[in-house]
């Protein structure tokens, strides 16, 4: 039992990892002894959270335009290259836009949809051979989809695409779930509430007035966000897969 959330040894990929939820997940990550990989198309800034997480164990920085195929393609290549087998694969990189509904652009859709939906697809294609070499009946690899509250509920912020996105995560990670059970990976979704990031900075003046809004009367911190990752990704949660775990302060069930 005391062995139940250990994560020693093995062997993670991060996406959009240089910052926000990514950047927590990786330091849970890392600083439990996991060799972890991130990834983001800034590199000065993925370099700096590269360094940062290097104080606390193995952290390597692979910059990366994941929303562009080509870039995808090289970046996983690149993991194949280096590791015969990955037990943990974190789809966190994604994009948001806001605007009226009557001036909403055809631009903001495709690229958000893109990147939130249409990657995380891919990507986790690609590397299925190293995830599949990782899993083992009693602890499958894990494929973890960051979803968002907005993909479960109305979100009054005129970000269409978005929430569209996000509730197409939540299904793929249904649907990837059952056909990759036979192969030992297990697949499920984080919906993240509000966490301080650079995607919920323009709302974070008004922190107090969203914390009215959360039963727990705050805001997400980087524990919670690393605290979550870690039981998804340990033997305690080997029977888990395909559900949408809420990280959301009781915000959606109130």
């Amino acid at each position: 039992m005391q062995d139940l959330f250990s994560l020693t040894g093995k062997t993670a990929v991060v996406t959009g990892g240089s910052r926000g939820i990514g950047a927590m997940i990786a330091r849970g990550l890392v600083g439990s002894g996991v060799k972890t990989y991130i990834t983001a198309r800034r590199e000065e800034e993925l370099r700096a959270t590269e360094a940062a997480l290097g104080e606390l164990g193995e952290c390597i920085a692979i910059p990366a335009d994941l929303s562009d195929e080509q870039g995808l393609k090289q970046f996983a290549g690149e993991i194949r290259e280096r590791e015969n087998a990955l037990h943990i694969l974190f789809n966190n990189a994604g994009a948001s836009w806001g605007a009226p509904i009557d001036e909403f652009p055809e631009a903001g859709w495709d690229k958000v949809m893109d990147l939130n939906v249409k990657s995380i697809f891919f990507l986790t294609q690609a590397l299925l051979a190293p995830l599949r070499a990782a899993g083992t009946v009693d602890d499958p690899a894990r494929v973890v989809n960051i979803g968002s509250i907005n993909g479960l509920t109305y979100a009054p912020l005129q970000n269409y695409s978005y929430t569209a996105s996000k509730a197409a995560v939540h299904n793929l990670t249904r649907q990837m779930a059952v056909d990759l059970a036979s192969d030992h990976i297990n697949v499920n979704a984080i919906a993240p509430g509000f966490f301080p990031s650079k995607m919920t900075a323009h709302l974070l003046e008004h922190e107090g007035e969203l914390a009215k809004d959360i039963p727990r009367g705050r805001l997400g911190t980087p524990e919670d966000a690393a605290g979550t990752a870690i039981y998804l990704c340990s033997r305690a949660s080997a029977f888990v897969t395909g559900h949408v775990l809420v990280l959301d302060g009781g915000q959606t069930a109130a």
